[in-house]
């Protein structure tokens, strides 16, 4: 016999329309479907924001818990359903990668935003993908000219490679081991940003690396993927403290 879930604390997906709190800010995170190199699955963007949303609001949920804030109460931060699709135009020569494109992406924040915006206080984005970022900064603009409450923050740290490498290879050692292929695991091109870009505006990831790596896996552990994941939670905590 099936035994039913119990819902999941703080996720959005799993209230009943009643129980939705006032005040509420909602984190959504937006990631991509696109491939990561030959060792991390196409979702990791995906997998990392939700990661970091979800324990975003989980610390604050603890802060507000043990400081007894009126104004910072569990229900009023929910985690919404990912953004999964991204724009990921410049990963498309190689198979997996499932964009949607800056416009579009551009076109499903702003509407979300205004549907959100009927209900919810303040609207979060917690994005997982540099190839979102057009996309972002365009709507957001957009809907802040409108009047709403609304702002977008990276899952970034100080020091991140570009694409699939170190960084990435150590959150999902931590977030989803079974679905990297650790063994499958090399090195890409090594260059900066500002190196690479020209070509890869020119012609996508492919120009500057064949494997679709940027970066290094080499080193990577879970350990290091727990230094990293509490530093981008960290950073959304503070952000979503400064809007309030």
């Amino acid at each position: 016999m099936l035994q039913a879930d119990m819902p999941q604390e703080g996720s959005l997906a799993s209230l009943t329309s009643p129980e939705i709190p006032q005040g509420v800010t909602v984190l959504v995170p937006v990631g991509s479907i696109e491939q990561h190199g030959p060792h991390l699955p196409l979702d990791t963007d995906t997998v990392i924001a939700t990661a970091v949303a979800t324990a975003a609001a989980e610390q604050m949920a603890r802060t507000a818990a043990r400081t007894g804030d009126p104004g910072a109460q569990e229900s009023s931060i929910l985690v919404a359903p990912p953004l999964s699709y991204g724009s990921s135009g410049e990963h498309q020569d190689f198979p997996g990668t499932s964009s949607i494109g800056t416009g579009v992406l551009h076109d499903v924040i702003v509407e979300l935003t205004r549907s959100m915006g009927t209900w919810a206080d303040r609207v979060v984005f917690v994005n997982a993908h540099g190839g979102n970022l057009t996309a972002l900064r365009g709507a957001v603009a957009q809907l802040v000219g409108e009047g709403h409450e609304v702002s977008w923050v990276a899952c970034a740290t100080e020091e991140v490679d570009l694409h699939a490498g170190r960084t990435e290879t150590s959150l999902m050692l931590l977030l989803r081991p079974h679905d990297v292929r650790f063994d499958r695991a090399e090195a890409g091109n090594t260059g900066t940003l500002e190196e690479l870009l020209p070509q890869m505006m020119a012609g996508g990831v492919k120009a500057v690396s064949a494997n679709g790596v940027l970066g290094d896996p080499a080193g990577a552990s879970a350990e290091e993927g727990a230094t990293v994941l509490s530093a981008m939670v960290d950073d959304v905590v503070g952000f979503v403290a400064r809007m309030r």
